[in-house]
């Protein structure tokens, strides 16, 4: 569909078939439907997803709360993950969301109404997990030079240090000297490229990892160290 126009017939007849009375352009809303003695219905078709398309939704809410965006169903390789967070959003701001198909048929994906996410434990307790693990603030709100700071970077980072001064050496020793009591496995998944195994659970440093403690120097060394360093500069 290339105009928004095509939108409305599709809609419409929905709506008809349901025993609203629908007109298109009532006022500022695009499509306005009415059922005997009940609530008007409002919907605001758009052909894709925009803020501004939830800031109409939004201000329509002021006169019923029967509201709905109306948009073609998203097509191409993000479709279903653009659906999705869209989906989420309505339910968030208690937005009915139909979406039309390219043969004219309407899918009411869902309609207006209190919604109340159900909270995730084991998200919750897995994002406290890190960070609690995360060592300082090095992230300075998820923006960095070379992508995200996590736990397990800072793990990686500590055992290459180690083994930078140290040379060739054992996991357990690594584990024991670090702190990182994953040292072995770490170094043995070597999904950063740093470690490479000499013999049986024995690792050294790569030109690969040298490099990797230059860009991140900063990004693992305990937060006290951090403001020292800050200090002297």
């Amino acid at each position: 569909m290339e105009r928004e126009d095509q939108l409305y017939p599709p809609v419409k007849a929905l709506l008809e078939s349901q025993g609203y009375q629908v007109k298109g352009e009532v006022g500022a809303a695009d499509v306005m439907a009415r059922r005997g003695g009940e609530d008007p219905v409002i919907v605001e078709l758009k052909l894709r997803f925009s803020l501004s398309l939830f800031h109409q939704a939004i201000t329509r809410q002021s006169v019923t709360d029967l509201v709905y965006i109306a948009v073609p169903r998203p097509k191409g390789r993000q479709a279903k993950r653009m659906l999705k967070d869209n989906l989420a959003l309505c339910r968030r701001l208690s937005i009915g969301l139909i979406t039309v198909l390219p043969d004219g048929r309407c899918e009411v994906q869902c309609d207006p109404g209190p919604y109340a996410p159900r909270k995730s434990k084991k998200r919750q307790q897995r994002l406290l997990r890190e960070f609690e693990k995360l060592q300082g603030d090095p992230n300075a709100g998820g923006a960095t030079r070379h992508g995200i700071v996590t736990a397990y970077r800072q793990d990686a980072l500590r055992c290459a240090a180690f083994l930078a001064e140290s040379g060739a050496t054992k996991g357990s020793d690594v584990a024991k000297a670090t702190g990182v009591g994953r040292a072995t496995s770490l170094m043995a998944a070597n999904h950063y490229g740093w470690f490479e195994r000499v013999e049986k659970g024995i690792y050294q440093l790569t030109e690969t990892g040298s490099e990797g403690l230059k860009h991140w120097a900063y990004s693992w060394e305990p937060l006290e160290n951090q403001g020292a360093a800050e200090a002297s500069e």
